[in-house]
C-alpha cells in the first residue's frame, strides 16, 4: 500500500609514543599529551567516505555522508555509486544502531526508538536506487535485497573499525524488512535486530490474510461506516475526478504514469480502508468517518487526509519507483479483495506495482525470495524482536518464529497501528522488549536491576516523520 523511517561509529586513537622512560616518551610528556583525533577526521578517512555536511545537534555531532558503494557486489569491477547516509554521533564508547527505512534516508537529525533506548549512535542509510543513491545509467536487476544488504555490510565493516561496542540493527515498515534481510545475509554483523511492523509476504499469490483482516478488524459499526463511505466516494465518480484533475492542473500535477485522474481516483479509493487502518488512530478517527450525505468539500477533505491526492500523481509517485519495482521483483504486494465496491470498479486489476513502474523497466518476480527469508527467521533467527499492530493491515503476513529460532520474540501493540513501537506496548510485553534490546546492546546485564539508560523524549529528534505515500507502499 502507499504512504507510510538511521547508524554509526566507536573508538579512540591516541597520537604519540608509549615506551616508559624513552626519550620519546620524554618529549611527548615534556610537549603535553597529544590530541585524540576528532571523530569526522577518522569518519572521513574511511576510503571512499566524503562530507556533505555537518549540522548542530545538542549533545551530538551529525553528518551527512556520502559513501562509495559498488553497483553489483558480486562484481564491483562494474563501476560504483554514491550511497547517501546520515551519522549520529554521541559517542565511541556507546553501542550504535544501524536504522534504515528502506526508502529515502532523511537529512533532519532524528531518534529511533532503539537508539533513544540504549543512548547510543546511529548510523541511517539511504537504500540503494533512491535519488540520489542511483547509479547513473541505472541497471535494475542490480536493485534486489541481496545487494541491499551487502551495502550495509560493506558500511557496517568500515565504521565498525571505529564504533566497536555492540550494533542493532532498527527499521520500520520497509525498513523493518530491510533490518530482516541484512540478518538473514549477514546473521554475525548485528548484536540484535528490531523490526517494527515489517510484513512477510512469503507466497504473493495467497493473500487471503488482507481480506480476513479487513472481515474483523475493528469494530462492525466502524467498518460498515468506511465500507459506505468508499461506495459513495465511487458512486461521486464523475465530480470528484473533475476536482481532481482542476487540483492537480493548479498544483502542476500529471497522471501519465497511471494514465489519467480517473485511473488515479479509482485507485486511491480501493486504498482508503487500507490507508485508514495504517496510520488512522481507531480510537478516535472512527468516529469522524463521513456519513454518505457529506458534502464534497468534506468527502474530499477526509479522503485527502487518508489517502492524500498528492500520492496519485506522477510527481507523488515516482520518487518510490524503487519500492514498487521490488514488491513486483521480490518482495510482494496485498492483493485484497473490494467486495463492496466490486460492481463500480472501471478498472479492476490496476492497483498493482506494475501500474506504477515505467513500462520501459523490465519486472519479473522471484518467488523464492521471500520463502527464503521466511525459512531462515523460523530456523535461524537469533535475538531478533518483531513489534506489530493490531489493526494494522501489514501485520495480517507478519514474521513468525519456528524452533529454531534462540533469544527472539514477537510482539503486537493491542489497538496499534503502522505506528507500533516499544512504547506503546503493554506492561510485561514493554517491560521484556525493553530489557532484552539494553541486553543485546551490551548496556545492561542480564539480571541487572538498575534502571535503563532510557533518554528523555527530545521534541527535535524524536517527533516520528510520516511519509504520505500511496497505499501499496509499506
Amino acid at each position: 500500500m502507499r504512504k507510510a523511517i538511521r547508524w554509526l561509529l566507536s573508538l579512540v586513537v591516541l597520537i604519540g609514543t608509549v615506551g616508559a622512560g624513552s626519550t620519546a616518551a620524554g618529549a611527548a610528556t615534556a610537549a603535553g599529551p597529544k590530541k585524540t583525533k576528532d571523530i569526522k577526521d577518522r569518519i572521513l578517512a574511511i576510503p571512499g567516505m566524503s562530507l556533505t555536511e555537518e549540522k548542530p545537534v545538542d549533545g551530538y555531532r551529525y553528518f551527512v555522508l556520502n559513501y562509495t558503494q559498488p553497483i553489483d557486489h558480486r562484481h564491483p569491477e562494474n563501476g560504483t555509486f554514491q550511497q547517501r547516509l546520515t551519522l549520529l554521533h554521541k559517542s565511541v564508547d556507546r553501542p550504535t544502531v544501524f536504522f534504515t527505512s528502506g526508502y529515502n534516508v532523511s537529512t533532519k537529525p532524528s531518534r529511533s526508538e532503539p537508539t533513544k533506548l540504549i543512548d547510543g549512535n546511529q548510523v541511517s542509510l539511504e537504500y540503494r536506487y533512491f535519488v540520489p543513491s542511483r547509479p547513473d545509467p541505472a541497471d535494475w536487476k542490480k536493485l534486489d535485497i541481496e545487494q541491499a544488504a551487502n551495502d550495509q555490510h560493506r558500511l557496517f565493516k568500515a565504521l565498525h573499525r571505529i564504533y566497536g561496542k555492540n550494533w542493532i540493527a532498527t527499521g520500520g515498515s520497509k525498513g523493518g524488512m530491510t533490518a530482516t534481510y541484512y540478518r538473514r545475509f549477514f546473521p554475525h554483523d548485528m548484536d540484535g535486530t528490531v523490526a517494527y511492523v515489517a510484513p512477510n509476504d512469503v507466497d504473493n499469490d495467497e493473500d487471503a490474510a488482507y481480506d480476513r483482516f479487513f472481515r474483523t478488524v475493528g469494530t462492525a459499526r466502524c467498518r460498515a461506516d468506511l465500507a459506505a463511505i468508499e461506495r459513495e466516494a465511487l458512486l461521486r465518480r464523475e465530480e470528484m475526478v473533475d476536482r481532481f484533475q482542476k487540483w492537480a492542473d493548479k498544483e502542476k500535477q500529471t497522471f501519465q504514469q497511471i494514465g489519467n485522474a480517473d485511473r488515479a481516483y479509482e485507485v486511491m479509493v480501493t486504498d482508503l480502508v487500507f490507508g485508514f487502518w495504517q496510520y488512522q488512530p481507531a480510537e478516535t478517527a472512527c468516529a469522524k468517518v463521513p456519513k454518505p450525505t457529506v458534502s464534497t468539500d468534506g468527502l474530499w477533505k477526509w479522503m485527502d487526509e487518508v489517502g492524500g491526492f498528492d500520492s496519485y500523481t506522477d510527481q507523488g509517485m515516482e520518487r518510490y519507483t524503487p519500492y514498487y519495482y521490488q514488491a513486483g521483483t521480490q518482495l510482494g504486494e496485498p492483493g485484497y479483495q473490494y467486495p463492496n465496491v466490486k460492481d463500480l470498479l472501471k478498472y479492476p486489476g490496476i492497483n498493482n506495482s506494475r501500474t506504477f513502474v515505467p513500462k520501459d523497466i523490465p519486472m519479473a518476480f522471484d518467488k523464492s525470495a521471500m520463502p527464503d527469508i521466511d525459512n531462515w527467521v523460523r530456523h535461524h533467527a537469533h535475538r531478533m524482536m518483531f513489534v506489530n499492530g493490531q489493526y494494522d493491515p501489514w501485520s495480517s503476513e507478519h514474521f513468525e518464529l519456528g524452533a529454531g529460532a534462540r533469544d527472539s520474540y514477537v510482539f503486537t501493540v493491542p489497538g496499534g497501528n503502522h505506528g507500533a513501537n516499544i512504547e506503546k506496548l503493554k506492561g510485561a510485553d514493554r517491560a521484556k522488549a525493553t530489557a532484552e534490546l539494553l541486553d543485546w546492546a551490551g548496556v545492561k546485564a542480564p539480571g541487572d536491576k538498575k534502571a535503563a539508560p532510557h533518554l528523555p523524549y527530545d521534541k527535535k529528534l524524536d517527533k516520528r516523520e510520516i511519509r504520505r505515500m500511496p497505499m501499496l507502499r509499506p
